[in-house]
């Protein structure tokens, strides 16, 4: 399969932007309050701007609304992130209205529900689709493989990893000449080791908590089951050592019961006292170049998992899942280690053993990791392969 997709290669020559002075771009989401689907529309509405094009985005609001404008992009307010079918069929009609209105060239969805929203506004006001497949989307429930549909829909359908590429051929039978492979990106600059401060890892350190001398454990994501906190707390309790601590960052969203829950588990395995729940952090290269180790412990494959790669791009050490798109991502033993998802005994090895690894082994590890980052992926890559399926649908 993989020899038959229709790719931009993470190492192609992506870093000339196509001209796109003369395109509209809409782009469509629910919300724009905090996460990765979010990041990547500013990061699309800036190229669009920076490229001359006109850079729309199409949203129910939030406090990210700022950074669209920031970036050049101008903000539409709108009730995206309804799902029922009338909240659809309506948004539908109000999207075709500003297609019409804004002679928009092309939609670009980047969630489900307003993607339905979209296609319908497409259809009727003659504008081309695209979308962007973001996550892994469970189907077992009835009806949810048509909901997820949808994102198939696009003439051009962006994935972030080979993974999705096949999950979205052989659940959907998209054609693979409809497939575009774009990996998620970061900034080299502000994920630059150079580029934090001491003092900015001391004040994360002090606000946590952290024992001076201890080695520190980073697992960063919102904090939801399937992100292995579970996994990891199991871990730390099975470790040789006893010394080490582990911060959890990332934000609750109104999960208190599993919070709760993750606090009774580390009191039932003895090691309360070395968790931190750090919740969101507004500043995570630091965050995560306070770590010993950055831990991805996912259970369910990711699309993609770009704090994997913003922990290389600093250098760290990175453990992860072996599942998704960090199983493309991390060469194990080159750049980063991984492990058998759902593992608590392995993982705890594994933690271990790279803590009992030299400095130079850790240090020699870590500068290839940015090598491959800064050679692969990286935002301006990203940006200029999107901004090339733009000219593509526009033929």
């Amino acid at each position: 399969m993989a020899a038959s997709l229709a790719v931009e290669e993470p190492g192609a020559n992506l870093a000339a932007a196509p001209d796109v002075r003369n395109l509209t771009v809409l782009q469509v989401l629910p919300s724009l309050v905090t996460g990765g689907v979010e990041r990547g529309t500013i990061e699309i509405t800036q190229a669009i701007a920076d490229a001359g094009g006109t850079a729309l985005v199409a949203s129910a609001g939030g406090r990210l609304v700022t950074a669209i404008e920031r970036a050049g992009g101008r903000h539409i307010t709108l009730p995206l992130m309804r799902k029922d079918p009338f909240a659809v069929w309506r948004n539908g009609g109000l999207l075709a209205t500003i297609i019409r209105g804004e002679r928009v060239d092309i939609v670009h969805a980047r969630s489900r529900a307003p993607a339905w929203s979209a296609w319908l506004a497409c259809r009727r006001a003659d504008a081309h689709f695209v979308t962007t497949w973001h996550g892994t989307y469970t189907e077992n429930l009835p009806l949810k493989r048509r909901y997820n549909s949808v994102m198939a829909k696009g003439e051009r359908v962006i994935v972030a990893s080979r993974f999705v590429a096949r999950l979205v051929e052989e659940r959907h039978g998209v054609d693979p000449d409809r497939i575009r492979l774009i990996p998620r990106g970061v900034n080299p600059k502000v994920f630059d080791p150079k580029a934090v401060s001491g003092d900015r890892v001391m004040r994360l350190l002090r606000a946590w908590r952290v024992p001076e001398h201890v080695p520190v454990l980073v697992l960063p994501g919102r904090l939801t089951e399937w992100k292995g906190h579970g996994v990891l707390l199991e871990a730390i309790a099975r470790m040789g050592r006893r010394d080490v601590c582990c911060v959890l960052v990332g934000a609750e969203q109104g999960r208190v019961r599993y919070t709760a829950r993750l606090v009774a588990r580390a009191e039932t395995l003895g090691i309360a006292d070395r968790l931190r729940l750090a919740g969101e952090c507004d500043d995570m290269p630091a965050a995560l170049m306070a770590a010993d180790i950055v831990v991805h412990a996912s259970t369910q494959a990711e699309a993609f998992g770009r704090v994997v790669v913003e922990a290389q791009a600093l250098g760290r050490p990175v453990i992860a899942a072996d599942l998704g798109g960090p199983a493309e991502t991390v060469e194990h033993g080159v750049t980063g280690w991984r492990v058998p998802a759902g593992d608590a005994a392995i993982l705890a090895e594994a933690i271990d053993a790279v803590l009992a690894l030299p400095a130079e082994t850790l240090n020699a590890v870590g500068a290839q990791a940015r090598v491959s980052v800064l050679r692969d992926y990286t935002v301006s890559r990203m940006q200029a392969a999107t901004l090339s399926v733009y000219r593509e649908v526009m033929g």
